[in-house]
């Protein structure tokens, strides 16, 4: 009689998050005695702008957005993670209030760790300390990218881009195309680049007629990158 899957226990979820690949187990086992896991409602926060920053936050299920308000009140999203990111990291390093807000947009599982166990991790594995630096690196440049995008680029111009970092990201070929699995809303794109909930939705759907996208539902193929890529010329 075929068994069930047992669940996921937390040493599962630890190796599924970028930032401790290729930990020996022994390291694997010494994180997972410093950290507990939370469940976070769908629409719930996990912190505000100006909160002390007391915890680093491992992402298993679920997505995350981080955003901020600009000072004219419209929210600025300057990413949606996904399972496997480490969030909250930054503000941790420097000691500082938060500067940006953490909310869940699932129902989402994620691993606490304290910053004070945190700093001590990273003291006795410079192997981590040295993959957070580049793994902030990497976020700080794709949210460069994309306040050039807001600044140089027209709307169509950005929602391609942002299609096609999807697709790098999390890409799956099928067919003739490539399936994007992170199934975004309008609003949650529009937030992403600056515009409107319609203006998104009236532009994906000007890709679909000129062939670049395929839609079903919330799901996007792009079967034209090629297309897309010319609009960010």
């Amino acid at each position: 009689m075929p068994q069930e899957n047992p669940t996921p226990n937390k040493v599962w979820y630890l190796k599924h998050i970028r930032l401790f690949d290729d930990l020996s187990p022994a390291e694997m086992q010494e994180m997972e005695r410093i950290t507990r896991m939370q469940e976070v409602k769908k629409r719930q926060p996990l912190y505000f702008p100006g909160d002390p920053s007391s915890n680093v936050y491992l992402l298993k299920q679920g997505r995350v957005k981080i955003a901020n308000t600009a000072p004219s009140g419209k929210e600025v999203t300057f990413d949606i993670l996904e399972p496997g990111e480490v969030f909250g990291e930054l503000d941790v390093l420097e000691n500082s209030p938060r500067t940006t807000s953490a909310e869940a947009l699932d129902d989402t599982l994620v691993c606490v760790i304290r910053r004070e166990d945190f700093d001590r991790y990273l003291t006795r594995h410079p192997n981590v300390t040295v993959r957070l630096t580049k793994l902030i690196g990497l976020r700080l440049k794709k949210i460069q990218s994309r306040v050039e995008d807001l600044v140089f680029r027209d709307v169509p111009a950005r929602l391609a881009h942002l299609l096609l970092e999807l697709r790098n990201s999390d890409g799956v070929a099928e067919g003739t195309g490539t399936r994007l699995r992170v199934k975004l809303t309008h609003q949650e794109m529009a937030n992403l680049i600056g515009c409107s909930r319609e203006t998104v939705s009236t532009t994906l759907g000007q890709f679909r007629d000129e062939g670049l996208i395929h839609i079903d539902g919330r799901a996007i193929t792009i079967v034209n990158d090629k297309g897309l890529s010319r609009l960010l010329r």
